[in-house]
């Protein structure tokens, strides 16, 4: 199936994207939004095989560009903050045929483009309804020329914390692939409406919030991006059936809770998702005492197009800690030998199935290593447990070798979150001069709440054993984050200018 075809299936008059401030877009007109938004590209010149990179803010406006230009090109969404050189590396790695920019938005993207002779199309929001927008370009006349299965759909940098970022490319067929696993997951159907507060140009908010939602014919209400003073009324208001998010979202939002228990009670949501990050047990615990519902937990990657596994709705078991069963791709942990280990031996997870990218773009190194035998290898440790839930270990990458004995940070941070004065933590590795890496942790408390590096130092020591208890505890307001809101644990110490 193709996304033109999965758009023109939904009932026309059904709702499909919401926003705080227009009134809603329906499927009717988000497919004749699609026809025209192709048939303006066509005339431009660009094709089902061309790229397109978006710059867009948060909101209605990105799903429905996201939605409709895919549907005939290889969308490439960006950062809207990234900084000029950024965007001047980003743009000219992927080469669009053309930019999309909101008119009267500036941004550094619109001169970096110009700087690479890359085409700027203005893309004009217009108030008849949520995501209805047009562009400034000649409106074509000609039959639209829509993109097929196999063609790529949507382009993403890897994050790149250690390395060039690489591009990952995404087909039509791999796209809806992991939207349908995600709806079968979720037993999502046309009267469930997800409330995005995700940014729109990451896998997460573009496949779990938007697509799965109209995959399976409901609506998506769509906010300007994460804000925890606004989330509840945005709850009220959109009247939704479930919401996904990453943890420290989670986590801000139930800080607000106590004061919103009158939205709470009026707005019961059928499940809750996390997912992009390990949600601490407590969290969890959290999350389903405050709102009354379950909190699905999954686990996903851009290769995988989101999602890989995830834990089951009731009355199938939630297991805190763990991230579920495999939910759409194969799923395995392979030994150093390359070959699936049984379950309770940790090793390299690995996915292959139908929403896992074909390779990277023009990056051969990268290719050879990542696929093995037909596997993709992820690049994190995990183990799977005789029911067939797999827990996460660490990312190889991140795990600490503190002079050959190897440290799970998440390990870490269970016991740290497990500390009552304790609001958020990450553990990253030190340099140490004699044994290479030494274990540290940042730690954010709970307001009110007062602790010393060794009351916490003491209190991990009475769970872990002594070589995996920070030996650096660092206090902050707050801990630094990527774009997304995920936690950043490479490079920590480095940016919290810590030594030895």
């Amino acid at each position: 199936m193709s996304l033109i075809e999965l758009l023109r299936r939904q009932p026309a008059d059904a709702l499909a994207i919401l926003s705080p401030d227009r009134p809603p877009l329906r499927y009717g007109a988000l497919g004749d939004l699609t026809a025209r938004t192709i048939q303006a590209l066509n005339a431009r010149g660009i094709g089902r095989r061309d790229r397109v990179a978006i710059v867009l803010p948060n909101g209605p406006d990105m799903a429905g560009a996201f939605l409709t230009i895919a549907a005939g090109a290889a969308t490439a969404p960006l950062n809207p903050a990234y900084r000029a050189d950024e965007f001047d590396f980003y743009l000219r790695d992927l080469e669009p045929k053309a930019l999309v920019v909101q008119t009267g938005v500036e941004s550094p993207a619109r001169e970096a483009a110009r700087k690479l002779g890359i085409a700027i199309i203005e893309l004009l929001p217009e108030p008849a309804a949520a995501g209805w927008f047009r562009l400034d370009t000649a409106a074509g006349t000609a039959v639209p020329e829509f993109a097929g299965p196999d063609d790529v759909a949507l382009l993403l940098h890897t994050s790149g914390t250690t390395s060039r970022p690489k591009l990952v490319p995404l087909s039509q067929r791999n796209i809806l692939a992991s939207a349908a696993h995600i709806g079968r997951t979720l037993a999502l159907a046309p009267d469930d409406r997800c409330l995005n507060i995700m940014p729109l140009f990451h896998i997460h908010g573009l496949i779990a919030a938007v697509l799965s939602t109209i995959a399976a014919g409901g609506s998506v209400y769509c906010t300007p991006g994460f804000n925890a003073l606004k989330f509840f009324a945005w709850l009220d208001e959109s009247q939704p059936s479930w919401y996904t998010a990453v943890p420290t979202m989670h986590q801000a939002i139930l800080a607000r809770a106590e004061r919103n228990k009158d939205i709470l009670e009026r707005r019961k949501l059928r499940f809750i998702r996390s997912s992009s990050a390990s949600l601490p047990a407590p969290v969890m615990q959290e999350l389903e005492a405050v709102f009354g519902c379950p909190v699905i937990e999954s686990y996903g990657m851009t290769e995988a197009s989101h999602q890989m596994t995830s834990n089951p709705l009731p009355p199938a078991a939630r297991k805190p800690g763990s991230v579920g069963r495999a939910a759409g791709p194969e799923v395995a942990t392979l030994g150093e030998d390359g070959k699936p280990l049984p379950a309770g031996e940790a090793g390299e997870v690995a996915i292959r199935g139908p929403n896992v990218t074909a390779g990277y773009v023009a990056n051969a190194s990268a290719n050879a290593s990542a696929f093995t035998g037909g596997w993709f290898r992820t690049g994190d440790q995990g183990v799977f447990d005789e029911e067939g839930y797999l827990t996460i270990t660490g990312r190889l990458k991140e795990l600490i070798n503190r002079g050959g004995e190897k440290v799970s940070p998440l390990e870490v941070d269970a016991v740290l979150l497990s500390h009552p004065a304790v609001a958020q933590a990450v553990t990253f590795a030190l340099p140490h001069d004699k044994l290479g890496e030494e274990v540290g942790a940042a730690i954010v408390l709970r307001e009110g709440a007062a602790l010393t590096d060794r009351e916490l130092r003491d209190f991990v020591a009475r769970h872990l054993a002594d070589f995996k208890v920070p030996r650096r505890v660092v206090f902050l307001e707050e801990i630094p984050k990527g774009a997304t809101g995920k936690l950043q644990r490479i490079g920590l110490a480095a940016k919290l200018g810590l030594g030895a």
